[in-house]
């Protein structure tokens, strides 16, 4: 190699390390390899051949002077790299000091959670950011990506992945790990120790939205989208149902279903007490719930709790891994199931003289047991024709007497049969179902009857098999309807549920947002059409 080639290469290695400074300040790496790679041609020269002529030592001088020129640039050039962390600073420094304001610009105000992770302008699921600027969602954070284009167009820099929970900063694409965020995180995805979720039902504690407004975890109200209030009765009870609540609050259920995932997150939030707002929207889980039952139950259109109460446990159940056919095989069935034996004797018509008919019951009695998750409870039919002291009574009857369907001596007259009930196994919750309307359809007449209740002490050992002492049960969740009038005179029926708060024993009214307390003794005074019964331990 020529003296004069080797101080080119040298200059071009000067002029490639300089370009690389510039574009990677940050990787001093980048650095040290450069400093290895300009070593190369100093340690060429200095062992080539020297030659016994003058000239070959003069060149070699001029060549030791150009070597050392050239030692002496490379220093220069370490002393450049050395000096250049000052940049490097400043650079970081001046990131700190941009992340800081882009942190700034959250507005905790306008984030909600609550709404299924769709982009706002793809409409896609995958891969979903939550601007914490406007609330907004969008896909993706590449050069692309419709995130990375609203950080450019409307200045918001501060993104959350909605499935990871990680926080970016665009168009940058870095990410943020600040503790300050962690409360938007935790508001996201609330996530409870086993010591905390012991205590929902023990510490009487109050909580504090971002206006300051108290509010009670698990006693809040929740979005009526349009028409869903009958699903929001029945998500708020089963999320005061124990076991259920436990399970669903606790487990990690990442690798299950769709279903099961929403109604966690939305039971969780529920309870939550760093919430950001006082209530919470089932918008996520009932737009699963249409998407499975085929819109059989929507936000939009009004439903019998009764029916979407059976549908999301039966699918809960087997979204867990439940079985059809064997019993007490999820928490479901663990909870609500119990087992009933029925006594079926058929019923035959026989013409006797004077055009009469004569019904005779059959000797054989079929007994079999099923299991079951709610009782159906049959009021007794409205008087058609009222006195003028009856015209404006309501009928009234107890819980007791209904109950005595299941005594195993009343009978019922079905389609040709004879049936009796007899409960052999009770569950540790009960679940009574009132039956209130003729058909499914909510708009064919309804039985106004009121049910008087003790939500206190139920003894159910009276319609048990060869129960030897008391079985006493307590009201925890009271699904009622309301009845008011349309311009039209038509009546539209809304839904409200009332919760025992166990920690202070008293009762909270919940319908829609609307969140108040009831005196106990006042409960029957409502129509009730679902309850839920927890076992006295």
């Amino acid at each position: 190699m020529s003296k004069r080639a080797a101080l080119t290469d040298n200059e071009e290695e000067e002029d490639d390390y300089r370009q690389l400074l510039t574009r990677q300040k940050k990787q001093k790496t980048s650095r040290v390899l450069f400093r290895s790679r300009t070593a190369t041609p100093e340690s060429a020269n200095l062992t080539s051949p020297v030659n016994d002529n003058k000239d070959s030592i003069s060149s070699n001088s001029n060549d030791s002077n150009k070597i050392q020129s050239n030692s002496n640039s490379e220093g220069n050039d370490v002393d450049v790299a050395s000096s250049d962390e000052s940049p490097d600073t400043e650079e970081q420094q001046q990131q700190s000091i941009n992340e800081k304001q882009y942190l700034e610009t959250i507005d905790r105000t306008r984030l909600d959670f609550d709404f299924e992770n769709l982009c706002s302008v793809s409409l896609s699921n995958n891969n979903v950011y939550a601007c914490l600027t406007c609330g907004k969602y969008f896909q993706g954070r590449g050069k692309t990506s419709h995130a990375y284009f609203h950080s450019i167009d409307q200045d918001h820099h501060v993104y959350i992945n909605l499935q990871s929970l990680k926080i970016y900063i665009l168009p940058n694409g870095y990410e943020v790990d600040d503790p300050s965020l962690d409360d938007i995180k935790y508001v996201a995805n609330p996530i409870y120790t086993k010591a905390q979720v012991a205590n929902l039902d023990k510490l009487a504690e109050s909580s504090y939205d971002l206006f300051h407004n108290a509010y009670r975890p698990g006693f809040i109200g929740m979005n009526n989208i349009k028409e869903n209030d009958y699903a929001n009765v029945v998500v708020q009870a089963l999320a005061h149902t124990t076991p259920l609540r436990n399970f669903l609050m606790l487990e990690n259920l990442s690798e299950r279903p769709e279903l099961v995932k929403r109604l966690s997150l939305l039971v969780r939030k529920i309870w939550n007490r760093k919430a950001f707002k006082p209530h919470v929207s089932p918008h996520e889980l009932l737009q699963q719930v249409s998407q499975m039952s085929n819109k059989r139950f929507s936000s939009t259109v009004q439903k019998d709790p009764f029916d979407f109460m059976n549908w999301l446990l039966n699918n809960t159940h087997l979204a867990l891994g439940g079985s059809k056919t064997k019993p007490f095989t999820s928490i479901v069935q663990f909870t609500f199931q119990g087992k009933v034996e029925i006594q079926t004797q058929k019923i035959t018509a026989r013409a006797v003289p004077g055009d009469r008919l004569k019904f005779e019951a059959d000797e054989l009695i079929q007994s079999k047991e099923v299991p079951f998750m709610f009782l159906s409870l049959e009021l007794p039919p409205v008087p058609l024709f009222k006195g003028d002291l009856e015209r404006n009574a309501i009928p009234q009857v107890s819980l007791t007497s209904l109950l005595k369907k299941y005594d195993g001596n009343q009978t019922q007259e079905l389609a040709g049969h004879r049936k009796r009930y007899k409960i052999k196994k009770l569950p540790n919750y009960l679940v009574f179902h009132i039956k209130r309307f003729d058909k499914t359809n909510l708009d064919d007449g309804k039985n106004p009857t009121v049910v008087s209740f003790d939500p206190r002490g139920l003894d159910m050992s009276p319609y048990v098999d060869n129960a030897s002492k008391p079985i006493y049960y307590d009201l925890v969740a009271n699904i009622v309807i309301d009845v008011n009038s349309t311009s039209q005179g038509a009546e539209k029926h809304s839904w409200a549920i009332q919760l025992l708060d166990k920690a202070t024993n008293t009762w909270v009214q919940i319908q829609d947002l609307i969140v108040k307390d009831v005196r106990s003794e006042l409960l029957f005074l409502n129509e009730s059409y679902i309850q839920v019964w927890e076992k006295r331990k």
